[in-house]
């Protein structure tokens, strides 16, 4: 969370993430180049600039497939995919530097050593444009190297503060189409001088599971949408939530209270319980799938925090979320499904106490 600008926000875990990301990717690089240069010897041997090319090229597309299944890796399998969304923005940002390191190696390569400049040698370079075998694959590079620029550029809170969350989540989604380019930028290129199948396959495989998550994930998600998961409602138009015991300390039960209605996340911190929306204002994280971290209730994405109590981040953060009344009845929670505004004070009802409501 940043109430100000900041130009990198680190903290102890996200160094130790971003020393393991730099070594991750060095250590691909180091291991491609000098595999390749041990396989292809004597009459097949390539270049140094070229492998490091070819090593730029395949460590930036792995890296956008990897950036692609995590979000609906943590939202099919929240406690063991989860906490990869929170580091997101800084492999993404890593992934673009490795792409436009491929992208001037390229420029270098193939256009600096004749008599007109780099960019417009590689943009004339190839000319069949009503070929599609031959069309000149360069250009889906450049597109796509120019969509991961804005993304880069516009990673930071400051842009999502100042674009809001809305607008800020759409030019994002923009990742999609840069993928869709690249696709075709390799396969187009690079994997037609390729004799092996071994490119082909791995890219194609890469793509299908891809797909496959993403289709999961919205299956999962509109059953979820559709479920009114609540045990009962009372003659008040409270709704049945669970039993005390069924929520985990520090953690929340999410249920949808009735048809069409937002989802809310009821937590159990200390003696008490308290009910959220289960959206985070932050990127629409899935509140109910963190957990209570120092008396705040954490978003998993990005780590975003909001008091119990009254849905409030903590000052000087401004955060707000609607918050709901409940009440205990014996063992059961109940719940009024009508939501306060964003911010509204409720305080935790006791565990153990029949509530005055």
């Amino acid at each position: 969370m940043s109430n100000a600008y900041t130009w990198v926000q680190w903290n102890k875990h996200k160094k130790v993430y971003d020393v393991l990301l730099a070594v991750s990717v060095v250590g691909y690089l180091a291991v491609f180049i000098g595999v390749s240069s041990l396989t292809w010897t004597g009459d097949h041997a390539v270049s140094p600039m070229t492998l490091m090319i070819r090593a730029t090229g395949t460590c930036a597309i792995l890296m956008l497939h990897l950036i692609l299944m995590m979000g609906p890796l943590a939202r099919l399998w929240p406690i063991g995919f989860a906490p990869l969304l929170y580091n997101r923005r800084h492999f993404g940002v890593t992934m673009f530097f490795v792409a436009l390191t491929h992208s001037v190696l390229v420029l270098i390569w193939y256009g600096a050593f004749g008599s007109v400049n780099p960019v417009s040698a590689m943009l004339t370079m190839n000319t069949r444009y009503g070929s599609f075998i031959g069309f000149p694959f360069e250009l889906f590079g450049i597109a796509a190297i120019v969509i991961l620029f804005f993304m880069a550029a516009t990673s930071h809170d400051f842009w999502l503060k100042n674009l809001s969350p809305r607008w800020w989540k759409t030019l994002h989604m923009g990742v999609y189409f840069a993928y869709v380019l690249l696709i075709l930028h390799v396969a187009l290129g690079a994997i037609q001088g390729e004799r092996s199948v071994a490119y082909p396959v791995v890219l194609g495989a890469g793509a299908i599971v891809l797909i496959t998550l993403h289709l999961f994930t919205a299956v999962k998600e509109l059953r979820c949408d559709a479920r009114v998961d609540v045990a009962g409602t009372a003659d008040d138009g409270w709704v049945d939530v669970a039993s005390v015991d069924e929520i985990p300390m520090d953690r929340a039960k999410v249920v949808t209270p009735a048809k069409g209605c937002t989802k809310v996340a009821v937590f159990r911190h200390g003696d008490g319980l308290s009910a959220v929306a289960n959206v985070c204002s932050h990127q629409g994280g899935p509140i109910g799938e963190g957990k209570v971290i120092d008396g705040c209730i954490t978003c998993p994405w990005h780590g975003y925090q909001y008091l119990p109590h009254n849905g409030q981040s903590p000052p000087p953060y401004t955060e707000k979320i609607p918050t709901y009344e409940l009440r205990v009845e014996g063992k059961r929670v109940l719940l009024n499904p009508e939501p306060f505004a964003p911010g509204s004070q409720v305080d935790p009802v006791k565990i153990g106490e029949q509530s005055d409501v």
